[in-house]
């Protein structure tokens, strides 16, 4: 199982504006594919029960559901503490929140992490410091796994900087769980992630885009352009075009 990426929903049913199930839905029909259910005050049953309505609605789209704690839930994906458990259990997907490089050095057979708080949290006020994109930065040159931004991420900007830092991709919670339309605000969020993972086109004779960032397979878009456009080679290089004009059929 890949690690997430893009925009990654953590839920909290207290904070949702309009229901839990509700928020999940839009925003999966804005283009989120990862959620993490919280919700750890619930007994065992009735957050069972919404692992079960929740991977229904992630069903539809290939999604994924993460549960927070080292309890799948019945699924095979958990999102751990910084605190334990140590050694991480073997699901098929194992991911851990870290804060520092302290706690990133002591991942084991974690898939990916959580680094936070990026900025400053509604949901957390006062949590932190903030590491700030810099702090993203050197974060993420030092972690084993890769790494998802998180904290105060609520705007595209905020999405591409993190993006640009290194990130896979960004975990959010107040931006959709309060937003008064989540498809809106999440198709704003997966947006930016895709334009800022997709290399751009290189001009004739300019020099070729940055690569994309590591465990990130980007579409990279081809209509109308040519194999020796996208190839980087400046036009005095470029083979001619046969008879027949540019579709390089030859005349009858």
């Amino acid at each position: 199982m890949t690690p997430p990426s893009g925009v990654v929903l953590l839920t909290d049913r207290l904070v949702a504006r309009d229901g839990l199930d509700r928020v999940v839905v839009g925003a999966v029909a804005g283009g989120v594919r990862w959620v993490v259910l919280r919700e750890k005050d619930l007994p065992r049953a009735e957050r069972a029960a919404l692992a079960v309505d929740l991977r229904a609605i992630l069903a539809d789209v290939g999604g994924t559901l993460v549960v927070a704690g080292p309890d799948p839930l019945g699924g095979d994906a958990v999102h751990l503490p910084a605190a334990g458990p140590y050694p991480p259990p073997t699901h098929s997907l194992v991911g851990r929140s870290c804060h520092d490089e302290t706690e990133l050095n002591r991942l084991t057979t974690e898939h990916y992490a959580t680094v936070s708080p990026v900025w400053p949290t509604k949901t957390k006020p006062g949590y932190g410091p903030p590491l700030d994109i810099a702090g993203l930065g050197s974060l993420v040159r030092a972690s084993p796994v890769p790494l998802l931004a998180l904290g105060g991420v609520e705007t595209p900007e905020q999405v591409t900087a993190c993006v640009q830092a290194g990130a896979i991709g960004v975990a959010v919670l107040g931006v959709l769980m309060r937003a008064t339309d989540p498809a809106e605000t999440a198709a704003n969020l997966t947006s930016a992630f895709q334009e800022a993972v997709t290399p751009k086109l290189s001009k004739p004779g300019a020099e070729s885009a940055r690569s994309p960032r590591r465990g990130l397979r980007p579409t990279v878009p081809t209509q109308g352009s040519s194999l020796t456009a996208r190839s980087g080679l400046p036009p005095h290089l470029w083979p001619p075009i046969p008879d027949g004009g540019p579709c390089g059929r030859v005349a009858a």
